[in-house]
């Protein structure tokens, strides 16, 4: 309504940076993409959205192919790497489409140009766009070869100044060993990089973390398979492990 004023309930974070797998995309049906994953994903996002939230989302390509695969192939790496970037515009595509059917405004851009399906990644467009209310979903990566999608989204992350890189994983946090192989796993709460790094923990990649270690921005793994849980982070509520 002309001249109203929409009041949300406290949001410890106003902008985010999402990091979904790819594999995540697959879901239960072991296909490249679930659209069940496509849905269940979309409501998260849309009920983080409508509580005023700014969302900005990298999501990886490795339900349809990865960098890494190429040396088994007899792809030269820098090749791979590409064919994996145009994997995740393909995954961010999909995601774009599932948000738009809920009712949300996207803009799709990418590290590499290819102006029929997105826009170039800019970066005081992309601000523009997310303070403009719209969902910006950055595809292929960074534009160049040995980056991983993490690497991109704390990269991005910073660019856009966010507040947080949320982690979407399938399991509830950070541990001391993989606790799909090991019951006796110990769940970690809060870390400090400096305790991650010498726990030698698999959070990201070292460039990732490092960006946002040198640049004081929070990391936080979770569950994007539960629900809500996404909506729990952004108003400050625990669901998940905290690395700042």
């Amino acid at each position: 309504m002309r001249g109203s004023i929409l009041i949300f309930p406290y949001m410890k974070y106003k902008r985010i940076l999402l990091k979904l797998s790819g594999e995540a995309l697959m879901g239960s049906k072991n296909s490249n993409i679930d659209p069940a994953v496509l849905e269940q994903y979309s409501e998260e996002i849309k009920a983080v959205k409508e509580q005023g939230v700014e969302v900005a989302i990298v999501i990886g390509g490795g339900n349809i192919f990865r960098g890494g695969q190429a040396e088994a192939l007899g792809i030269d790496r820098v090749q791979g790497d590409y064919m994996g970037m145009l994997a995740t515009v393909i995954n961010a595509m999909a995601l774009q489409s599932a948000l738009e059917r809920h009712g949300m405004y996207t803009r799709l851009m990418a590290g590499i140009k290819m102006e029929q399906v997105c826009e170039p990644f800019i970066r005081r467009r992309a601000i523009r766009h997310l303070e403009k209310g719209r969902i910006v979903i950055f595809g292929a990566g960074i534009g160049n070869p040995y980056f991983t999608t993490d690497s991109t989204a704390s990269l991005r992350a910073i660019e856009i100044q966010a507040g947080v890189v949320l982690k979407g994983t399938r399991v509830d946090g950070v541990y001391d060993k993989d606790p799909e192989k090991f019951p006796d796993a110990v769940r970690y709460n809060q870390l400090t990089f400096q305790e991650a790094y010498q726990k030698k923990l698999n959070i990201m990649d070292m460039t990732a973390f490092t960006l946002c270690q040198e640049n004081k921005l929070p990391i936080i793994v979770f569950d994007m398979n539960k629900k809500g849980n996404l909506l729990k982070i952004a108003k400050g509520e625990e669901a998940g492990t905290l690395i700042s």
